[in-house]
């Protein structure tokens, strides 16, 4: 359906593409990886008439094409779904699927009736219920998706790109997207997936192509191919390599940073209890909504318990808060890391220094000397790819911008470090950094608790594992009980709150 030949593109200093052929045929979902600046989405823009390819040509429905811009790539269907949606809030669902494609009465007038209906029938092939009347601004991200699936059908859509589709939705939602792209699938349409998640790509795509460096490395169905060698194409080195080694030998008696006992939140955490020590990586699994996050943000002080107690380095915490957490050297980094992480307006100095601007101040002046001096230092340590303090980290990529939060934390807490998803939405060998940074972290002797919705990362990384359902405690895993089995048994059982323990 579409095929992409020896494409070649450069931008200034940067080589974007080198020689690339990609092609995705009628009734198949072709999965595009790599690592961020690998070329995907200077390909995807090319694709789309984004961009002119400097070399090569594109051949759509088997005759060459010249894409004299993005329009003209839609009009003859190929779509593209960003990762931002492009969709006005206080509109209605049927006002933005037909937005710039109005239905128009015979005097002129937009025929408000017909747009709701035809809308109606486009979420019907989908599979979705929603009202064409509901204003785009009340609907969850799930249901945002598929108005922006839906304005692509309304103009025949034969080639369909999404650019990281599950980044902002999870667990059941991510099935009912699955269950849509494979119905388009048998209706023909041919579909590019971009994503960073690899179990993903084995769920639901029936071929790969990696892309590094602006070239391509390989392409094979997925049903041949494994996981360890798409990591290893991505990054140039195996999954083994991935984790870096635990230490030999993890004594019982390191003592005990942090213990929170029987925290309860009504509805959401009952009765949970964990111990972190100096110098471990404690994971913290289970499915989504089984607790995971509200507990750490009960340790945190984010979320007020109804009951328990916390202790921290022998002393009792009768009223946390994240103030108070902070000044005893807890840190937590959120798995929203535009929303609730970084100042996305400002530098990396500024993101860096902001929870102790008061170490960086004299007479209540920012001494931004010191300031920038010391981010620069955190820079190289933390190896975070940037043109200086100076860059502003909404330009970065996401796994640089994670660096640069877990920089900020890491320098002013020096006891416990909470990370909630350290590395949703960064490339494999963005994960390899922050999987290096944790465990340097915890060999200096910070307790590390790490919620983690990727499996191999639990297994890779935890010392200890504490695995949560419906809000309980459902048992703890060490040493070599460590397994993916093992996380998924605790997950599901069917009687949560009793304490399973391994060893």
């Amino acid at each position: 359906m579409l095929t992409l030949s020896n494409i070649h593109r450069s931008f200034p200093g940067v080589r974007a593409l080198a020689g690339v052929t990609f092609e995705v045929r009628a009734g198949e979902i072709h999965a595009l990886v790599g690592e961020n600046g690998a070329g995907k989405s200077t390909l995807t823009k090319i694709a789309a008439g984004v961009h002119q390819p400097e070399a090569g040509h594109i051949a759509f429905d088997g005759a060459p094409v010249v894409w004299t811009s993005p329009g003209h790539a839609k009009a003859r269907g190929l779509h593209v779904i960003y990762q931002e949606f492009v969709l006005f809030p206080h509109l209605s669902v049927a006002e933005n699927i037909f937005i710039g494609h109005e239905r128009h009465t015979r005097l002129g007038t937009i025929d408000r009736g017909r747009t709701r209906a035809e809308a109606r029938d486009v979420l019907t092939r989908l599979g979705v219920d929603l009202d064409p009347r509901s204003l785009v601004r009340d609907l969850s991200v799930a249901d945002q998706q598929m108005v922006e699936i839906a304005k692509a059908l309304v103009h025949n859509v034969r080639v369909l790109f999404l650019d990281e589709p599950t980044a902002v939705i999870s667990g059941h939602e991510v099935e009912l997207l699955f269950e849509r792209l494979r119905a388009l699938r048998a209706q023909g349409v041919a579909i590019v997936y971009i994503s960073h998640r690899l179990e993903e790509i084995f769920a639901l795509c029936d071929r790969v192509t990696v892309l590094k460096d602006g070239q391509h490395v390989l392409t094979a169905p997925v049903a041949e191919i494994s996981r360890e060698r798409i990591v290893s194409a991505m990054v140039g080195r195996d999954l083994a390599e991935l984790f870096p080694p635990r230490p030999a030998s993890l004594r019982a008696d390191r003592p005990v940073v942090l213990e929170a006992r029987n925290v309860t939140l009504p509805g959401r955490v009952h009765d949970a209890s964990l111990t972190l020590r100096a110098g471990t990586i404690t994971g913290l699994a289970g499915m989504i909504g089984s607790g995971r996050t509200e507990l750490a943000m009960a340790i945190f002080g984010g979320l007020k318990m109804s009951a328990g107690t916390l202790t921290i380095d022998g002393r009792t915490i009768a009223h946390p808060t994240p103030a108070a957490l902070i000044a005893l050297g807890v840190g937590l980094v959120s798995e929203d890391r535009k929303g609730q992480g970084l100042a996305m307006l400002l530098d990396v100095a500024a993101n860096i220094s902001a929870p102790a601007l008061a170490r960086f101040s004299r007479a209540g002046l920012l001494d931004r000397a010191r300031e920038r001096a010391a981010a620069e230092a955190e820079i190289a340590a933390f190896r975070i790819a940037c043109r200086g303090a100076a860059t502003s980290v909404a330009v970065m990529s996401g796994g640089n911008q994670q660096k640069v939060l877990l920089a900020r934390w890491a320098r002013i807490c020096r006891r416990v470090l909470i990370l909630d998803e350290p590395t949703r939405g960064v490339d494999v060998g963005a994960k390899v950094e922050i999987y290096r940074i944790m465990r340097a972290l915890a060999a200096e002797g910070v307790a590390v608790l790490m919620i983690s919705s990727e499996l191999p990362e639990i297994v890779g990384l935890s010392d200890h594992v504490v695995v949560m359902r419906e809000g309980h405690v459902a048992g703890t895993l060490e040493g070599a009980a460590i397994t993916e089995e093992a996380v998924i048994a605790l997950a599901t059982s069917h009687a949560p709150g009793g304490v399973e323990r391994a060893a």
